[in-house]
């Protein structure tokens, strides 16, 4: 407890003397302090990595020994899918993919697939892509453009599709095991 002391009778009739009772602040204290706490972990647990994964720096000239690696991007429409491979801005090859829901769709709680999505990124990768081969670490890049509009189960309908692409790994011990083709991000503006 605390109190505060003015001295006795303070010149009045009544006694000035009080105690404030500190137990209800100290809670709110304690309290609050735990929700800060708390939600502080929850926040930092909720974002998403996102980078513009730019290619080179534009100020290296000819020194720069760069080279640009093709990406394949995933643009989301309203009514279908666009697969392009691109390379240092130049569009090397581009495919639509109509966007038609194969489980689920419409009512809600129900999981979206996009399988004609899968089979279009597979063959694109099987086409075109850049590592294939089991004794390469690094996966494929592909950068998903999307509105900020779009639902998340399309999202991940559409992740799903870009991670269902598997390819050969050899581990150092020499077992193979398969791993997803693409590393994905978003594009950021």
């Amino acid at each position: 407890m605390a109190g505060v002391d003015v001295g006795p009778q303070g010149g009045h009739k009544r006694a000035t003397n009080s105690d404030i009772n500190m137990v209800p602040f100290i809670d709110l204290l304690f309290v609050t302090v735990a929700f800060l706490l708390i939600t502080a972990v929850w926040v930092t647990n909720s974002r998403i990595t996102a980078d513009a994964q730019v290619p080179g720096k534009d100020s290296c000239g000819a020194d720069c020994t760069t080279v640009t690696e093709k990406v394949l991007h995933v643009s989301i429409g309203e009514n279908d899918f666009a697969l392009a491979w691109k390379q240092a801005g130049t569009v090397l090859s581009e495919v639509r993919v109509p966007k038609d829901h194969a489980q689920g769709g419409a009512e809600e709680g129900q999981q979206v697939r996009y399988p004609d999505l899968a089979k279009a990124i597979a063959t694109e990768w099987n086409a075109r892509g850049a590592h294939m081969d089991p004794s390469d670490r690094k996966p494929d890049q592909v950068i998903l453009h999307t509105d900020n509009k779009t639902p998340f189960k399309e999202l991940v309908a559409v992740l799903d599709a870009v991670n269902g692409t598997k390819r050969d790994l050899r581990m150092s011990d020499g077992k193979t095991v398969k791993m997803p083709a693409f590393n994905s991000t978003f594009a950021v503006r």
